[in-house]
Order: C-alpha cells, then sequence, then structure tokens
C-alpha cells in the first residue's frame, strides 16, 4: 500500500524547525510555499547490487536525519534500483516518525529503465516492455533509449510511485528532452513537449504529482540556437498555454558546478528580449533551480587550488569547498550531490551549520576570470 501525502508549507516548516539548533539559518530556502534544504541527496551513481542499494537506503535516512529533505533520483538510475533504495529508506523514516509531509521526493522519466539488471537482449526488452503493450510506438524513441510521449510517461509516473512507495511526486522532471532536439523538429519538439505538460498537469488534477520541471544535462547550458539548446522562455510559454499562470512546471535542474559554471556566467536565455543566464531567467520566470552536478560525479572532489578552497571552504574537505560553491550561487536552490555511502552524507551536510557565501564574496570568486 502506497503512502499518501505530499510536502507542504506546514510539513516543511516542521522539518526545518527541527533543525533550527543546527544549523545555518539559511540552510533552508522559501520556494512557493515549502522550505527547502540548500543540500539534497542524489542516486545516480554505482553498481546495480545489493549493496549498493543498501549504501543508498542507509544514506538517505542519515541525509533526512541530518536535515536535508531534498531526495532526488530518475527511473533509469540504477536500473530503476535507486528509486526502491529510497522507496526502502522512505518507509523506514516514517515508521521512525518523519512525516510525509516534510520532505520533498523529486524524479525524472524519459529514457527506457531497465528493471534491476541490464537485459541480455536490449532490443527485445524494449519490444516486450514497451512497444507490444502499446506503451510507446517505436517512431517515439529517439536513439533507441528516449521517449516523451503521453503514454509513455503516464507509465512511468505509475512505475515511479510503486518503486518509492508514494502516492504522489512531489517533483517530476522531464528528463533531458535535449536528447530529441535534432532529432525531431523544432515545430515537432514543441509539440512533443506541450502533450509532456499537459499529462504533468492531468497528474496534477489527478494528484500524482505535486509540480514538474525539466531536468537537462546540456539544453540550458547550449549556446542560444545552438545543438541540444532550450530556450526557458518558451517552455514556460507552453505551460502557460496548456493551464495558464497556475500551471505547474515550477522547476528546472541542471549542472551547475566549479567546472560548469554555464547556468550563471553564460547570458544564453532571452526573456522578454533582454538576454541573460540560466539561472537569472528562472529567477524572472518564477522557475525554481536545483544544480546537479555539485561535485561533477567525485571529480571536484580533491585538487583544488588552495586559496579558492580557502575562500570557500577553510576548515573543510575540497568536497565541501565544491558544494559550497554551488549552494551559494545566486539563483540556486538546492545543490544535489550523489551519496551512496553514510561517511559522505555526514561529511557532506556539516555545510548545513555553515552559511552559504554573500553575494560580495561570490562576484569576488569571478574577479580576474572571464
Amino acid at each position: 500500500m502506497t503512502v499518501a501525502g505530499r510536502a507542504s508549507g506546514e510539513g516543511t516548516e516542521r522539518f526545518r524547525a527541527r533543525f533550527a539548533a543546527d544549523v545555518n539559518e539559511q540552510h533552508f530556502r522559501a520556494v512557493s510555499d515549502l522550505w527547502v534544504s540548500s543540500i539534497g541527496i542524489g542516486t545516480y551513481l554505482g553498481n546495480w547490487d545489493r549493496p549498493t542499494d543498501a549504501g543508498y537506503t542507509e544514506s538517505v535516512k542519515r541525509a533526512v536525519e541530518l536535515g536535508c529533505n531534498v531526495i532526488d533520483t530518475a527511473a533509469n538510475y540504477r536500473f530503476q534500483r535507486s528509486e526502491r533504495s529510497i522507496g526502502a529508506a522512505l518507509a523506514d523514516l516514517f515508521a521512525a516518525g518523519i512525516e510525509r509531509d516534510e520532505l520533498i521526493v523529486c524524479t525524472k522519466g524519459g529514457y527506457l529503465p531497465f528493471d534491476g539488471t541490464p537485459p541480455g537482449d536490449v532490443r527485445a526488452y524494449i519490444e516486450e516492455t514497451f512497444v507490444r503493450p502499446g506503451i510507446a510506438d517505436a517512431s517515439d524513441i529517439v536513439g533507441g533509449s528516449h521517449c516523451m510521449t503521453p503514454t509513455y510517461l503516464q507509465n512511468q509516473i505509475d512505475q515511479s510511485c510503486r518503486n518509492l512507495n508514494l502516492d504522489c511526486l512531489d517533483v517530476y522532471y522531464l528528463h533531458n528532452p535535449e536528447s530529441q532536439v535534432g532529432a525531431v523538429s523544432a515545430v515537432e519538439f514543441a509539440s512533443r513537449l506541450r502533450a509532456a505538460f499537459a499529462l504533468f498537469e492531468q497528474n496534477i488534477a489527478d494528484g500524482k504529482i505535486a509540480s514538474y520541471g525539466v531536468a537537462t544535462w546540456n539544453g540550458f547550458r547550449a549556446a542560444e540556437g545552438g545543438p541540444g539548446y532550450h530556450s526557458l522562455e518558451q517552455m514556460a510559454r507552453i505551460a502557460r498555454e496548456v493551464a495558464g499562470d497556475r500551471h505547474g512546471f515550477r522547476f528546472i535542474q541542471l549542472p551547475y558546478n566549479l567546472s560548469m559554471p554555464e547556468a550563471l556566467v553564460v547570458p544564453n536565455q532571452p526573456v522578454e528580449g533582454e538576454e541573460m543566464s540560466t539561472l537569472e531567467a528562472a529567477l524572472e520566470l518564477g522557475i525554481t533551480a536545483i544544480a546537479s552536478g555539485s561535485i561533477l560525479q567525485g571529480k571536484l572532489s580533491q585538487g583544488l587550488p588552495a586559496d579558492l578552497k580557502q575562500k570557500l571552504a577553510p576548515v573543510g574537505t575540497d568536497a565541501a569547498a565544491a558544494i559550497q560553491f554551488t549552494r551559494s550561487a545566486p539563483g540556486v536552490t538546492t545543490a544535489l550531490i550523489g551519496m551512496s555511502h553514510v561517511g559522505h552524507v555526514e561529511e557532506n551536510m556539516r555545510l548545513a551549520a555553515v552559511a552559504p557565501l554573500g553575494a560580495g564574496e561570490y562576484a569576488d570568486l569571478f574577479d580576474g576570470h572571464d
């Protein structure tokens, strides 16, 4: 039996109050009526085995215990095993007294996920799992791995609810839709996006998701008009056309870190004729930006220049410095970090007690760098 409810203002305020004596007052940020932690736990990497499953389950539990209420995953992460590991963690947390409305659980759909392990014959698996049952037509699958038709996305929403053991998903992302840009015409892509957003709006009405967004890797970092580029203004306009000003398109997720600062520094998003960065555009359009890849899959956890580390986290690790860079960026609400080891959770969550950099301090990081 799935757990009813969704994140709420009252619930996330209750969660925030529980940690008032332990975290910096800027660790939690207001998003609409929710209080959202500045550090979130991601679940992308790792083997498809039971030890990694258990590692993620324990890590999610420990992150929540230390003041993290943003949990991020996707159907294709570790072949659905990450969603299921989170489902196991949530069951333990709820049994221990954490309430459903305190947590913001986010997942994604778009890539065709395997079920637990890679199949021996990928083509046959896709045919038997998605095409023959009518969940996806072969012509709708781009690159052999990505689909965003309403029937397919509904199947994935329902599957994610089962994996996570939840009635309602707080944020449901369309996963890397740039995978389809270039494979179909601009007109066809806009049509597919509109159909996906309409499906999400229906799921909001049905109580299966609370809000939706777009999670990208390259789409919001690409040069305007370049390969795989997404216009955030166009996406927001499509959402308004589908559901009016009260639409549920409220989140984007994109990489932002020391090696990939484009979301802040590249003015590739026109909004009402003014060129601005993606983070600026999101603020202008009332869309919450969540940063992925905060330590770039571990690549930024060692070897940072000493002067930069001194400015970011003088008494912390390189990973802490990288996380501090991301969570302090103007326009970033939450920095996601993939954590499958409790020790990493405890180390990284120490930053919750530390104030993010102020605007002036943050601007100083870019002095002398073009």
